[in-house]
């Protein structure tokens, strides 16, 4: 099995605003195209337009229509690798292709040395893992490591191509293990959270809570803002809010 790295003090991942996100997959779309041309491609379709398609896609938005005490609304909830401390995708890893940046905490997949036995989706929690069927390999974002260490691009697209493409800027990218980040004082303003603590995966990305809803008639606090308190913290209003 794969050993991990021991943890570095840089640990580079994403922040996703579900308040602003409006699922127009533009980040799915982007991801795919720079993924088909980078250097994991390709990312293989069947059928792309049959009416049974099927493909390898590394970011996916996922919508669901949910209720509250104000009515019903959009929920859209982006879900890609969240690059985990504990990644246990590395550690079952029979033959080394999964591994952890000691440098910056990326997870990536040498395609070269996977068989395709499938233990890192099995493995992972958040089915972040995909199989390329085509090619029999795992694969996963790498938050685009063949942009942000080019050093051929411009500065401003050295960043993954979903945070460069999302057109609300509903998805930041830095290094979270710097408490003075843009993307760590972000997530400390808004409450930012893991996803599933409880699985000791220890992820590296956050999401951002959305905002209290409030009605046409509330009143409007000084600041503009709405609170964004909740009973339960964000992952009971995630659990409630799905199953409504």
């Amino acid at each position: 099995m794969t050993s991990l790295p021991e943890p570095g003090a840089k640990k580079l991942g994403l922040v996703i605003d579900l308040d602003t996100c409006v699922g127009c997959h533009a980040c799915a779309v982007a991801c795919k195209q720079w993924n088909d041309t980078g250097v994991i491609a390709p990312l293989s379709d069947k059928n792309p337009y049959g009416s049974e398609a099927s493909g390898t896609w590394l970011n996916r938005v996922h919508s669901f229509e949910a209720r509250d005490e104000q009515g019903g609304f959009a929920l859209h909830f982006p879900r890609s690798c969240l690059h985990c401390e504990n990644a246990p995708c590395v550690t079952v890893c029979p033959t080394g292709a999964s591994y952890k940046r000691a440098a910056d905490g990326i997870v990536l997949v040498d395609e070269d040395l996977c068989i395709g036995c499938g233990l890192c989706a099995w493995a992972c929690p958040y089915g972040a893992r995909e199989m390329d069927e085509t090619h029999g390999v795992m694969k996963k974002c790498t938050l685009c490591a063949d942009r942000i260490d080019n050093a051929h691009l411009p500065e401003e697209d050295r960043i993954p191509a979903c945070v460069r493409t999302c057109p609300t800027s509903a998805r930041h990218f830095g290094d979270l293990g710097d408490p003075n980040s843009e993307v760590s004082l972000l997530v400390a303003a808004r409450g930012g959270v893991a996803l599933m603590p409880e699985s000791g995966c220890a992820p590296t990305n956050r999401y951002l809570p959305p905002r209290e809803r409030r009605s046409a008639a509330a009143p409007v606090a000084e600041t503009g803002e709405a609170t964004a308190d909740a009973p339960g913290g964000f992952l009971g209003w995630l659990d409630r809010v799905l199953s409504a």
